[in-house]
């Protein structure tokens, strides 16, 4: 019996995330960071995006990159992104990273919760 292995589909970074990432790590003065994006159970639909600055990485991390830039994702928080794109977006009401995540079933109105 054959089993068929996918291998996960990427996750991408907008040039307007990538130029953000750059700018916040250029703020720190710390060239090895590099942007994290983990998923953890809450939200008001079920699960929560987490982003967050980070010079270190882990055993199971994935890492994509852009224009210099590095996004980093755990493998449990991947099997719940795969193929999702990273933006930056900047809207009269405020600015935010933003996860386009083809997996999600619904998500809520901020964007920062999804359920599958």
């Amino acid at each position: 019996m054959s089993e068929s292995l996918t291998a996960p589909r990427p996750v991408t970074i907008t040039a307007n995330a990538a130029r953000r990432v750059a700018a916040l790590i250029a703020q720190e003065a710390k060239a090895n960071l590099k942007l994290r994006l983990s998923v953890s159970g809450g939200g008001c639909s079920g699960f929560q995006y987490g982003f967050s600055l980070d010079d270190s990485e882990l055993e199971d991390d994935v890492m994509f990159e852009r224009d210099g830039v590095t996004l980093v994702v755990d493998s449990t928080s991947l099997d719940l992104i795969q193929g999702s794109e990273i933006d930056f977006v900047e809207e009269l009401v405020g600015s935010s990273f933003q996860v386009r995540n083809p997996n999600a079933t619904s998500s809520c109105g901020c964007g920062n919760s999804f359920s599958i």
